[in-house]
C-alpha cells in the first residue's frame, strides 16, 4: 500500500473514532465545552507522540550525518596517512541519496582503506624489525616504533634503502669477520693452537659454525687484535725455528748427513728463507715441533765432535778427487799433511782445519775455472794422439783389408783417425799459442799433472818430426822399389801364376771386396795397372782409402824381385811388353793361341819353339842386371840405417 493510501487510511479511522466518541458523549450527556476540551486533549497527546517521533527521527537523522562525517573523516585520515587521495568527495550537485545509503557507501570504503593501512602498517612493521635487528648486530640502538601518520610509499621506500645499506653493511662487516676468522684459523693452525677456545674468547657466537655471528665492532677490533697478536707470535717462532735450521743445514754439511735422515726435517729447512704467508703448513711452529727441531740441533751438535774427524777426511778425499780431475798437484799444508794427529791431540782446532781444507777446495776450484778452456783442448789433443797411435798400428797391420766382419767400421775409423791426426800440427799450435798467452796472464806456469804443458807439446813436436822424417825416408825407398819393379817389368812383362788364373776362373764365389784386395803370388805387390783394372768391383770410398794405404804401406824389400823372377822363370809364359801408363792391361800373346778342337800347325810350334829361346836370351841377360841393382838397393838401406 502506498504512503497516501495508508495516510487516508488512518484519517479514516481517526474520523471513525471520533465519530463513535462523539455518539458516546451524546449518550452520557456531555457537554459541548466537555467535549472540546476532550478533543483537544486528544489532539495534544497526539501532537506529543508526533513530537517525541519528530525529534526521535531527527536525533537518528543527525547520528547518521556524525557517523558519516566521522567515517570521511577517518577515510580522509587514513589516505593522508597513506598519502593517497581521499577516496569519497561528496559533490553537492549530485542526485540526492539517503543518509543511510551514503553512510552504507561510506563505510564500505573506509573498511577497504583500513584493510589497505593494514596491509601497509604491516609492511612498515616488518622492515622496521628487520632495521632494528640489524641495527642491533651493528651496534645495540633503541627501538624503533611505526609512526601512523605516515605510511606513504615514500616513507616505506625510505625505510627499504634504509634496510638494504643495513644489509650491505651487515654483508661487509660479515666478510671481514670471516677474512678474520679464516687469518685466525690460519694462525692457530700454523702455531698448533685451539682455533675454537680463541674465538670464542673473543664471542661465544664465533666458535659456533652453524648459527649467527657477532658482526658488531667490538667484536671486529677483538678479531684485530687477536690476528696481531698471534702473527708476533708467529714471526717470533719463524725466527726461532729458521735459526735453528741454519744451525742444522751447517750440521748436515758439516758432517755430510744421509739425504735419508735430513728427510725427516725438510719442512724445517724448506722455510729456512720463507715469509710470514709462505709458511702455512699445519703444526709447522708448534711449540712441540720446535722442541723436537731443538733437540735434533742438540744432538747433532754432540754429534759434531765425533764426526769432525771423519768429515776432514772426507774432505781431503774431496780435494785430492778435484785435483785428480783438473790435473793439479794438491798443496799439502802442515795442518792438512797431519790432520788426524793435530785433532786427536788437541793442539789444532777441527773446525780450523776443515776451513783451510774448504778453502783449498774453493781455490783448486777457482783455479780449475780458468785452465777449463785448455784442459778440454788438452783433453782432445790427448784423443787425437791416441787415434794417431792406434792409425799407426793399423798401418802396420798387413791384413787390414781383409775382408772379414767390421772392417767396413775399421775403415771407416781410419778414414776419421786420418782425418784427425792431419788436424794434430793446428791443434798443437792452438794450444801452444793458448798456454802461452795463460802463462803470461796469469804469471805462472800451466802444468798437466805436474808436468808443464809447454814442455810437453815441443816434446810431442819433436817426436812427430822424427816420425815425419822416417816416413819419408821409408817413402823415398818404397818409390825405388817401385821403380825396380817397374823396370823388371818393362824388361819381362808380368805373367799370372797359375793360382792366379785359377782364382779368376773362380771369381763368381767370391765377393769384389776379397778379389780386388789380394796380391798375386809371387811374392811382391799387386801391379798398378791389376789394382786400376778392379776399381769398378768396389765403392769409391773404400777403393781411395784402399790405395792410399797401398802407397803408404809398400814395405816388399829386395827379396821379391828374385821371387818374382823365379816366378817368371817358371811360369815360362810369354807376355807383351805394357806401358806404365793407366790404360795398359796384361794380353797373352794372340799369335801362341790356339782355338779349341784345331789342330796344332807347324808353323805356330816352330814360331813357339823360337820365342821360348829368345826368352831365354832374354832371362839370363835380366839377371846379371838384377844382382846389379840388388847390390846397389843393399848399399842404401845401409846408408840410411847408420845415418840414423
Amino acid at each position: 500500500m502506498s504512503k497516501p493510501n495508508h495516510l487516508l487510511q488512518t484519517k479514516t479511522t481517526c474520523g471513525s473514532l471520533l465519530d463513535e466518541l462523539q455518539i458516546i458523549w451524546n449518550e452520557v450527556g456531555e457537554s459541548e465545552t466537555e467535549k472540546d476540551r476532550m478533543v483537544f486533549e486528544i489532539e495534544e497527546e497526539c501532537l506529543e507522540v508526533y513530537r517525541r517521533k519528530v525529534d526521535k527521527a531527527n536525533r537518528s537523522r543527525a547520528q547518521l550525518r556524525q557517523e558519516i562525517a566521522d567515517s570521511e573523516a577517518e577515510l580522509a585520515s587514513i589516505c593522508l596517512a597513506m598519502g593517497e587521495r581521499p577516496v569519497h568527495v561528496r559533490q553537492f550537485d549530485q542526485k540526492a541519496v539517503s543518509l543511510k545509503q551514503e553512510l552504507a557507501r561510506v563505510r564500505q570504503e573506509l573498511e577497504e582503506m583500513q584493510k589497505r593501512k593494514s596491509g601497509r602498517r604491516n609492511q612498515f612493521i616488518e622492515v622496521q624489525e628487520q632495521i632494528q635487528s640489524i641495527s642491533n648486530e651493528i651496534s645495540p640502538s633503541i627501538t624503533a616504533i611505526v609512526d601512523e601518520t605516515d605510511l606513504s610509499l615514500r616513507k616505506l621506500e625510505e625505510l627499504h634503502r634504509q634496510l638494504l645499506a643495513l644489509q650491505k653493511e651487515k654483508s661487509e662487516r660479515l666478510k671481514k669477520v670471516q677474512d678474520h676468522l679464516y687469518t685466525l684459523n690460519s694462525l692457530c693452525s700454523v702455531l698448533g693452537l685451539d682455533f675454537k677456545q680463541t674465538v670464542s674468547g673473543v664471542h661465544p657466537s664465533l666458535g659456533n659454525s652453524e648459527g649467527p655471528k657477532s658482526v658488531n665492532n667490538d667484536t671486529i677490533n677483538q678479531l684485530a687484535i687477536g690476528i696481531q697478536g698471534l702473527r708476533k707470535v708467529k714471526l717470533k717462532r719463524m725466527q726461532r725455528l729458521q735459526d735453528l735450521a741454519s744451525t742444522m743445514l751447517e750440521l748436515w754439511n758439516l758432517m755430510d748427513t744421509p739425504i735419508e735422515e735430513q728427510q725427516v726435517f725438510q719442512n724445517v729447512t724448506c722455510n729456512i728463507a720463507a715469509s710470514e704467508h709462505e709458511v702455512t703448513e699445519p703444526n709447522s711452529l708448534s711449540e712441540n715441533f720446535i722442541y723436537n727441531v731443538e733437540a735434533e740441533v742438540s744432538r747433532l751438535e754432540e754429534l759434531k765432535s765425533s764426526k769432525i774427524k771423519e768429515l776432514v777426511l772426507k774432505k781431503r778425499v774431496e780435494l785430492e778427487e778435484i785435483c785428480q780431475k783438473t790435473h793439479l798437484i794438491p798443496e799439502i799444508g802442515s795442518a792438512m799433511k797431519y790432520p788426524v794427529e793435530a785433532i786427536e791431540s788437541g793442539s789444532v782446532d777441527p773446525a780450523c782445519v776443515l776451513e783451510q781444507i774448504e778453502l783449498r777446495i774453493a781455490r783448486v776450484k777457482e783455479e780449475a775455472f780458468f785452465r777449463k778452456e785448455i784442459l778440454e783442448k788438452v783433453e782432445k789433443w790427448l784423443s787425437a794422439c791416441d787415434e794417431e797411435s792406434w792409425l799407426e798400428e793399423y798401418n802396420r797391420d798387413e791384413n787390414r783389408y781383409n775382408a772379414g766382419r767390421g772392417s767396413h767400421i775399421t775403415l771407416k775409423r781410419a778414414e776419421k783417425a786420418r782425418a784427425l791426426v792431419n788436424k794434430l800440427p793446428a791443434m798443437v799450435d792452438a794450444l801452444t799459442s793458448k798456454t802461452v798467452a795463460w802463462e803470461k796472464d796469469k804469471g805462472i806456469e800451466f802444468t798437466y799433472d805436474g808436468t808443464c804443458l809447454l814442455s810437453m807439446l815441443e816434446n810431442y813436436s819433436l817426436s812427430r818430426q822424427e816420425k815425419e822424417q822416417e816416413r819419408r825416408r821409408q817413402r823415398e825407398l818404397k818409390k825405388l822399389q817401385g821403380q825396380i819393379i817397374v823396370e823388371k817389368e818393362v824388361l819381362y812383362g808380368s805373367k799370372p801364376s797359375p793360382s792366379k788364373a785359377q782364382s779368376v776362373k773362380k771369381a763368381p764365389r767370391l765377393s769384389t771386396r776379397s778379389t780386388s784386395s789380394k796380391r798375386i803370388s809371387l811374392g811382391c805387390q799387386t801391379p798398378k795397372s791389376d789394382s786400376k783394372a778392379t776399381q769398378s768391383f768396389s765403392t769409391g770410398k773404400t777403393d781411395k782409402v784402399h790405395q792410399n794405404e797401398q802407397l803408404n804401406n809398400l814395405d816388399d824389400d829386395v827379396s821379391c824381385l828374385s821371387s818374382a823372377r823365379r816366378g817368371l822363370d817358371i811360369a815360362g809364359v810369354p807376355l807383351r811388353k805394357y806401358s806404365t801408363g793407366a790404360g795398359s792391361v796384361l794380353d797373352m800373346v794372340s799369335p801362341l793361341t790356339r782355338q779349341p778342337f784345331s789342330p796344332i800347325s807347324l808353323t805356330l810350334s816352330s814360331k813357339a819353339n823360337v820365342a821360348n829361346a829368345a826368352n831365354d836370351t832374354q832371362n839370363e841377360k835380366l839377371q846379371k842386371t838384377l844382382v846389379v841393382r840388388q847390390f846397389s838397393i843393399y848399399h842404401y838401406l845401409k846408408d840410411n840405417h847408420s845415418g840414423q
